[in-house]
């Protein structure tokens, strides 16, 4: 039986972490193992293995890593310093962490039945990335490790959403600072997360795509309910479909923004 791969992605600030703590808080009530690999590259610093991949339930991960390229990208390529690194140079990093992730967990995971429940992966560089650095979207496609994390898509993508002035106001309340945090570099995020191109280019994929606002006076509970909410309408939906096979993605002809 393939697995299902729930993937969360949006701006920062925008309420991420609350849907994947939920998502991991439903798995866990429903008495599953879990391997969350934020904690495992805590105490291991490294990727898990198959025999631990394989006696979990469900993954809890996220993307950029905690070791190997992920770790200089987080303390390195994108932390605000007198040291500046090109456009490619992150596009390309981001790419090599997402490729070597899915070949080491996340296929292998998938394969096995396994839920996976992802903070942030592909979408955002699509989202970001034409931004920081107008490289064209269909370039940033054919990157090897982005190009395989689309032949990968998500059986269900949740874009938290929130104002980016109330994002601005969330992000500075913490310590640690990265280069894409300005008001007007979040607008322009903002907007490529409710875009209709996006939208369309992860439904052409077979993702079911949702949203989850979570501007005040929202509470966390309640975006934590519709998180649940969200993810419970879909196994239902998918419980009642046949299985497709997985097939790679043809992007040549993808003509997004």
């Amino acid at each position: 039986m393939k697995g299902v791969f729930v993937m969360v992605d949006g701006p920062d600030g925008s309420g991420k972490s609350v849907v994947i703590g939920s998502l991991e808080s439903w798995v866990r009530s429903h008495s599953m193992k879990v391997l969350n690999l934020e904690r495992y590259y805590e105490e291991k610093n490294c990727f898990p293995g198959f025999d631990e991949i394989y006696a979990a339930d469900a993954i809890i991960s996220s993307e950029p890593t905690f070791v190997y390229v992920g770790k200089a990208i987080k303390e390195e390529m994108v932390a605000q310093s007198e040291r500046k690194y090109s456009a490619l140079s992150l596009a390309q990093a981001f790419a090599l962490d997402r490729e070597i992730l899915y070949n080491r967990v996340i296929i292998p995971a998938l394969k096995a039945g396994k839920f996976v429940f992802q903070d942030r992966g592909v979408i955002t560089s699509l989202v970001y990335q034409p931004v920081e650095s107008k490289i064209a979207l269909i370039d940033l496609m054919r990157l090897p490790g982005n190009k395989l994390a689309l032949d990968y898509a998500p059986d269900l993508l949740i874009i938290t959403r929130a104002s980016p002035e109330v994002i601005m106001q969330r992000i500075e309340e913490r310590p640690r600072k990265s280069i894409f945090e300005n008001l007007l570099f979040q607008r322009k995020i903002a907007e490529r997360y409710a875009s209709m191109w996006l939208k369309q280019l992860f439904e052409n994929m077979k993702s079911a795509v949702a949203y989850i606002d979570t501007d005040p006076p929202k509470s966390v509970d309640e975006t934590s309910r519709e998180a649940i909410s969200i993810w419970e309408d879909f196994l239902k939906k998918r419980a009642s479909k046949p299985e497709e096979p997985v097939k790679d993605h043809e992007i040549s002809g993808f003509s997004g923004q």
